[in-house]
């Protein structure tokens, strides 16, 4: 049986237990998960890609099947460099809906051969997300609730700036 390479973009920062809901399921689906760290050039990150792609290497670390890279640029061509077929996409809430569906079109006009997969994390991260988590941790409250213990180290240390 051929391997499917699946990959799970997203700008991660911080990555959070949705996050890892959902590349734990990915690796269930899936023989290899890439977990694509990018840039997004409408967001201003609290930690630098490779801080990033290093946090999420540390957290995912128990998944064998599971690596992580960082890219830059169009997501469509960095599919294709790493032979995926399959986009994993998370829905958290319907809000999400309208932009991962415009997104799935999108990238199947530019990559036709390539699937999205849409998946959802556990009921109880339904309503997390790394947005949400920046903006506590700025604000000083608690998160370590929603991340690993390693990104919470890393945010406290970055919020102490």
């Amino acid at each position: 049986m051929k391997s499917i390479v699946a990959i799970y973009p997203g700008t991660f920062d911080p990555i959070t237990h949705g996050h890892t809901d959902v590349v734990r399921r990915a690796s269930q689906l899936f023989e290899q998960v890439i977990v694509a760290v990018t840039t997004n050039l409408s967001k201003t990150p609290v930690f630098e890609l490779a801080q990033r792609v290093q946090l999420a290497q540390q957290v995912l670390a128990e998944y064998p099947q599971v690596t992580v890279q960082g890219f830059n640029g169009l997501l469509a061509e960095f599919a294709k460099q790493v032979q995926a077929k399959v986009i994993i996409r998370g829905l958290r809430a319907v809000s999400d809906f309208e932009y991962e569906f415009q997104l799935a079109g999108m990238n199947r006009i530019l990559i036709p051969e390539i699937e999205t997969l849409f998946l959802t994390p556990a009921a109880q991260y339904s309503y997390l997300s790394s947005s949400l988590v920046r903006e506590i941790a700025i604000l000083g409250g608690a998160v370590d609730a929603f991340v690993h213990p390693t990104v919470l180290k890393a945010l406290q240390e970055r919020m102490r700036r």
